[in-house]
């Protein structure tokens, strides 16, 4: 993940990889970078510190019980590791932190791309 803090907004934040077109529309992408970005820009951009713990736990839950893209040696796809991510961080599976009511829109869009 990198951001692109400035005094005048939350900033840019994003995954820092190339578009990959040779992957596009297979459904392998691995979409965590995009995750921790989020994450990234929920605690620096945007002032929420629960939910971006809520997002990280997510993501290392889904590692933790084995979730892994192929270019992790797994067999999840890009829908597969989003939906679960997605739904550790608005389920309150992650502890206590659970995503707030005004992201939760972008994270249910977010589990369904592929």
């Amino acid at each position: 993940p990198s951001a692109s803090i400035g005094d005048g907004g939350p900033g840019v934040f994003e995954p820092v990889h190339g578009s990959a077109p040779d992957i596009a529309g297979q459904g392998i992408a691995n979409p965590l970078a995009m995750f921790l970005s989020a994450a990234m820009m929920l605690r620096h951009g945007l002032g929420r510190e629960s939910e971006a713990s809520a997002v990280e736990s997510a993501v290392d839950r889904a590692l933790d019980e084995g979730l892994r893209t192929r270019d992790l040696g797994g067999t999840a796809s890009t829908s597969d590791m989003g939906r679960a991510i997605a739904a550790g961080s608005l389920s309150g599976r992650t502890g206590n932190n659970r995503i707030c009511t005004c992201c939760r829109r972008a994270f249910i869009s977010l589990s369904r791309w592929s």
